[in-house]
């Protein structure tokens, strides 16, 4: 049982992580910093969990650290700055959980998506969003450092350093039409569609030989920093080489012939 998340099974293969703090639009608290952890590390674990939806209850997304009633956890600035570093890398933890799952991460946007909120969601593997959706890094609004929980990673290898610095040093908030022009985002959707999309993605997923898709997700991101071209050729042969062998790739290739 979980008192900020709901895990569901809709589909064979798909799993949703729905965070579910729907009156705080998602925002994290201390709670849901450990479901979440454990959360991504158990159904990473699960074989039968071949595609992953992300997405928040009611109309926000997540609207990122709760500043009001994160718990006990929360650290005042004369805190030692052992303990604040402490706090902080719990926090980016959480984007790094999401990026270690082996399954592809699929983040559905339905509102509000700020802060820890927007880390969670680049570090999916894919991005859709709803019309309603608004995406913002914010901490730089509240004097902090706009690079935060890998956004300073991510954000730049997907939309550009320009934008990026745009989005990161300005902390305005961004419309879902504005991040589907930048790349931020996949596709968007009308908001009572985005689920039924996001699940139809999942499973199309979810139907394919799953060391096959596990070995492309490593490669696309392992790649993204390859020295160059021929270092991220050699991987993918080596991937090749591997996923060929396989009962489920001769069972496919047969339909073929």
């Amino acid at each position: 049982m979980t008192q900020t998340l709901v895990v569901e099974r809709p589909v064979p293969g798909v799993a949703v992580l729905r965070l579910d703090r729907p009156r705080q639009l998602n925002a994290i608290d201390e709670v849901m910093v450990g479901e979440l952890g454990r959360a991504c590390t158990e159904l990473g674990a699960d074989a039968d969990v071949r595609a992953v939806v992300l997405t928040g209850a009611g109309r926000g997304f997540c609207s990122g650290i709760d500043m009001r009633a994160f718990g006990p956890g929360m650290l005042e600035a004369s805190a030692p700055a052992i303990d604040r570093l402490r706090f902080q890398e719990a926090m980016a933890a959480l984007p790094q959980a999401l990026r270690a799952m082996p399954q592809p991460v699929i983040a559905a946007v339905n509102g509000p998506c700020v802060g820890a909120g927007l880390a969670l969601c680049l570090a999916a593997d894919i991005r859709i969003c709803s019309a309603a959706a608004s995406f913002g890094n914010a901490a730089i609004l509240l004097g902090l450092s706009g690079a935060e929980m890998g956004m300073s990673y991510h954000l730049p290898r997907i939309v550009g350093t320009s934008v990026a610095a745009d989005w990161m040093l300005t902390g305005r908030m961004v419309s879902a039409a504005e991040a589907d022009r930048r790349g931020l985002v996949s596709e968007v959707v009308e908001p009572e569609a985005l689920e039924q999309r996001a699940l139809e993605l999942a499973t199309g997923i979810a139907g394919l030989a799953p060391l096959g898709v596990q070995l492309t997700k490593r490669a696309l991101q392992v790649n993204t920093d390859a020295p160059g071209f021929s270092q991220a050729v050699e991987l993918e042969n080596r991937n090749q080489v591997l996923t060929h062998a396989t009962d489920d790739a001769a069972a496919r290739r047969a339909t073929w012939s």
